[in-house]
């Protein structure tokens, strides 16, 4: 998609040292796909986050106690 757009020089040059872009293309093109790459980590983490709670309940500290081993089975 061929887009017209002005962008600051100072923070097009920033863009293209700190994505290593030789065009302003690459560098533009690089922004939008850390955002939406940005944006996908973001939504994970909110998935993962309202999974919290369920699953396993299990309490390791009182599994690794000495009532829980089989020490005859070694």
């Amino acid at each position: 998609m061929r887009t017209n757009i002005e962008i600051d020089d100072t923070l097009m040059k920033a863009a293209m040292v700190a994505s290593g872009a030789k065009t302003k293309r690459a560098a533009v093109e690089a922004g939008l796909k850390r955002l939406i790459d940005d944006q996908d980590r973001a939504e994970t983490l909110r998935l993962f986050d309202s999974l919290k709670g369920i699953g396993w309940d299990g309490d390791l500290d009182e599994m690794r106690t000495s009532k829980y081993l089989d020490w005859d089975a070694r």
